[in-house]
């Protein structure tokens, strides 16, 4: 089966991060923006983290975090990935990674829609630009920063980028199979990223709902074994 990797983040509770475990997620994120609903200190991310097992990775967000904050997060959740979600230039995310010899994801805020008149969103431009993460987050742009559960239109995305492409925005049991039908071969792989898709509200994770989640996405892999 061709196995569709799985993040959930903005987790803030131990009975979340068990619950996720328990459905088979990949990857669990911590986001270390404070301004979030989903915000959690990094004393909590590490208390957190540690109820991980073999296998299941950490990963921290930041947006527009100063480079020794970020050093320090590194230090209290060990063998975190690193993602950055702000306005951080290609050359500050390789620099900061590679002090720090962590692997990293950058997310692209894809505009909802484009203006008429206006040049799409330059993935292929975007993923060079990065080309040193480890995989680029497709999420929606919105005010703020984060897709706010929004959906962008996956079919203005190109169909051959030069990166391994995480799906976010907007994502939930009933939309995913159609995200990863559209987008399976538009990169090297594809993962998915869900937070808000799988609540009953902010911060809050809903144990029916990432196994719905995850049950969605392993049939949308059944549709393409390898």
């Amino acid at each position: 089966m061709n196995r569709t990797r799985i993040k959930i983040c903005g987790l803030t509770r131990e009975q979340d991060v068990d619950d996720a475990v328990a459905a088979g997620v990949d990857a669990i994120g911590f986001v270390m923006y404070a301004p979030s609903p989903r915000a959690v200190t990094v004393e909590r991310a590490a208390e957190l983290a540690l109820r991980l097992p073999a296998f299941v990775t950490p990963v921290l967000l930041f947006v527009n975090e100063t480079s020794e904050a970020i050093a320090h997060a590194c230090v209290q959740v060990p063998g975190a990935w690193l993602q950055f979600h702000g306005d951080e230039t290609p050359d500050h995310c390789r620099k900061i990674a590679r002090t720090l010899g962590r692997r990293w994801i950058r997310a692209a805020r894809i505009p909802l829609e484009t203006p008429a008149g206006e040049e799409a969103f330059d993935l292929l431009k975007y993923a060079q630009d990065y080309s040193d993460a480890q995989a680029v987050l497709l999420d929606a742009h919105v005010d703020g920063y984060g897709g706010g559960g929004k959906t962008f239109n996956w079919s203005q995305l190109p169909p051959n980028v030069n990166a391994h492409l995480v799906l976010s925005g907007g994502l939930n049991a009933a939309n995913v199979t159609d995200g990863i039908r559209a987008l399976r071969n538009h990169g090297h792989s594809l993962a998915v990223d869900v937070s808000s898709g799988v609540e009953s509200a902010k911060g809050i994770k809903d144990a029916a709902k990432i196994h719905e989640f995850v049950r969605a996405v392993r049939a949308a892999d059944a549709e393409h074994p390898l």
